[in-house]
């Protein structure tokens, strides 16, 4: 890959397992500028004229295909807020692989915000993956706030997997999704914080249509002195299904919050919540 230098290279690797020139579309970010960017005939990515970012429009009936839209920033010191858009058609099934990835070797706080809004069509299918890792020995923080709103039209499905892999000093996640009739969300996030790191992570779901339903699931791990807060939302609105859990291990001098809460507005909104925080055994790591 000509278009990244080494460091860049293994961060997309870390991030979005890209080790060549990915097949179909890709738009490929790396120290505030574009990298790479390739479209098919079903997928088009345009860059956003009035504020950094791209529009990632997805045609109708778009099935078993990839886009990759990763970041990396491999520069102490850079800091930079992204709004990406994605319009998803009706009857599409497709998986769209984002994550950032962070090398910070000076002395300088290095921050990527990444501003995501996906309008997803009826009876369409997506998966969304979104990685983060930091690196590099410097004094300078890796700081990665995400910010997430989903809309789904009916009989849409939306799976989303929110990992954090290590190296992250400071992150606050915060996702919003807002679901039609008989449409289903699936939340699955990883995550794992060492030394002074703090992660704070936010769902808010709002349950609008008759037969919408929601799985929010986060496993983390937290060492040391680091410190996580996992604040989960479901709204029901009409009859549906919501379950929110929080499955966490605390190790070392770390502290976790967890709070899930549910707001039923319908009699026949079943809502359910979880939350456990326990230690293990010191040689057993997530």
């Amino acid at each position: 890959m000509d278009f990244v230098n080494d460091i860049q290279s293994r961060l997309l690797a870390e991030i979005a397992d890209i080790t060549a020139t990915p097949t179909g579309a890709y738009n490929i970010r790396a120290n505030s500028q574009l990298a790479a960017r390739n479209t098919t005939e079903n997928i088009d990515i345009t860059t956003k004229t009035d504020k950094p970012g791209i529009d990632i429009r997805i045609k109708n009936s778009t099935k078993g295909e990839t886009v990759h839209i990763p970041v990396v920033l491999s520069e102490s010191g850079l800091k930079e807020t992204v709004y990406n858009d994605f319009f998803i058609g009706n009857d599409c099934d497709v998986t769209i692989v984002a994550g950032c990835g962070i090398d910070n070797c000076g002395a300088h706080d290095s921050q990527h915000d990444g501003v995501h809004r996906f309008f997803v069509g009826k009876n369409s299918h997506v998966k969304y993956v979104e990685k983060h890792y930091g690196s590099g020995d410097g004094s300078g923080k890796r700081i990665l706030n995400p910010q997430t709103e989903v809309y789904q039209e009916e009989g849409s499905t939306v799976e989303m997997e929110m990992i954090q892999i290590k190296g992250v000093d400071s992150t606050v996640r915060t996702t919003r999704a807002e679901l039609d009739r008989d449409a289903t969300l699936l939340v699955r996030e990883r995550l794992m914080t060492h030394g002074d790191q703090k992660a704070e992570s936010v769902y808010t779901t709002v349950l609008n249509g008759e037969g919408s339903s929601a799985d929010v699931i986060s496993r983390s791990v937290a060492k040391d002195s680091s410190y996580q807060k996992f604040d989960s939302i479901i709204i029901g609105n009409a009859k549906c299904n919501g379950h929110t859990e929080c499955d966490a291990i605390i190790m070392d001098d770390a502290k976790i919050l967890a709070v899930p809460q549910l707001e039923a507005n319908n009699i026949d909104a079943a809502l359910i919540h979880e939350a456990a925080i326990g230690k293990i055994a010191g040689n057993i790591i997530l």
